[in-house]
This record gives C-alpha cells, structure tokens and sequence, in this order.
C-alpha cells in the first residue's frame, strides 16, 4: 500500500503514525500557570535531544475536544518552566488519570491522588512517587500548525536531575527492571519492560 499524507484526515495520519512509531516513552509533564495553579498531564511524543546541555523534548499536540492549545503548553510559554516526571509500573493508572481534559483550574495531582513535592530549580512542583525528575528551563518552544492535528515542540534544557536511590546502580546508571517504565502504543494500549535484548555496537572503522 502506497499512501500520500494529504489524501487522509489529520486522524487517520494520527492511528498510522501512532501505530508504527512505538514503544513512545512518556514524559509526564508538571507545570504552573501565572497564578501558581499545578498542572500535570502524559505526553508520549517525548523524548531526549542531548546530553551536552542535557535536553529534553516534548510535543503537546492541539486538544481533541475543543481545537485549543493544552494548559500544559500555555503555562510553559508562560513560565519557561516545566519538570519530566517518568512513569513507572506502579503509577500507570494515577498517569491515566491525569490524561483527562479540563479546566485550568482542576488540580490532576488530587484527582489522580498523588503527592506535589517542591522542586530544587524551577517552581512547577514535581510528582512525589515518580522515581525520576527532570526540572527544565524552557530553551525553545517551536509551533509547527495550531490548527486541528497540529502542535508544538516543547524544548527543555534540564537544570536538576532527582533520582530515587532503589534505581540507581552507582552514580550514573539506572537498573532498569527497578524502574520497570511503561511505555505507551496505540489507542489504549501500554507496555512494560518485561524481556531484554543486548547486543554489542560494531567496532567503529572511521576515527582512528
């Protein structure tokens, strides 16, 4: 099958692009708007950009509801602050819960029962239970369409990393079956890590 983008609604662009780039990792964003209300909402178009200043990226895509930009990417315009917290096994359903459309006013922390806990560089508060924070600094925000099926890249430089001890394997590596991430696939469905591949990288024949 041979399919040319502009022949699909933005929707059907959406279930083939959603369905075949994945497992998507999850950055579950917390962030302030001007009158210090929290807010926190999942976003699996997220990623890492670079070590070197230690960067971040994130894409809120325009409401499904309504056509209008989502609380998180306003409070970050707003702000130029914002933390990552990673979800793991025992948070998927609290994550979930935090998906839901609303007001800027409703608070998803006590809807989805969970703890805001300060953070060290940024004033968006971070999710207690979440084994690993990254606070950011905006670095830029890049508005590629606002128009239905359009969105946003959120670009972060990372200024304080918190990480629970029980993920830690000294200091800089993660154990990764402790940390036991869930990642996100198409319509409703997740996954775990459950099986591990490894295989050594090729010698590299340029470089000396």
């Amino acid at each position: 099958m041979e399919i040319d983008p502009q022949t699909l609604s933005h929707q059907s662009v959406y279930k083939i692009l959603t369905g075949s780039v994945l497992p998507r990792p999850i950055g579950w964003i917390s962030s302030i708007d001007m009158d210090g209300r929290p807010n926190l909402a999942p976003f699996s178009f997220f990623n890492v950009v670079c070590s070197n200043p230690p960067t971040v990226l994130f894409c809120p895509l325009m409401r499904g509801s309504d056509g209008k930009t989502k609380d998180t990417l306003n409070n970050v315009r707003a702000t130029h602050e914002f933390v990552v917290n990673i979800v793991s096994e025992e948070l998927l359903n609290a994550m979930n819960a935090t998906s839901i459309e609303s007001t800027p006013e409703f608070n998803e922390f006590e809807f989805a029962g969970l703890t805001l806990t300060p953070s060290v560089s940024v004033k968006p508060p971070r999710v207690k239970e979440s084994p690993i924070h990254f606070e950011c600094k905006v670095q830029q925000i890049v508005d590629i369409n606002d128009a239905p099926g359009g969105g946003s890249i959120v670009i972060g430089t990372v200024t304080h990393i918190h990480a629970d001890e029980r993920v830690m394997l000294g200091p800089d590596k993660i154990n990764l079956m402790a940390l036991r991430p869930i990642g996100r696939l198409m319509g409703n469905g997740y996954c775990r890590v459950t099986d591990l591949i490894e295989l050594e990288r090729p010698k590299n024949i340029i470089g000396g």
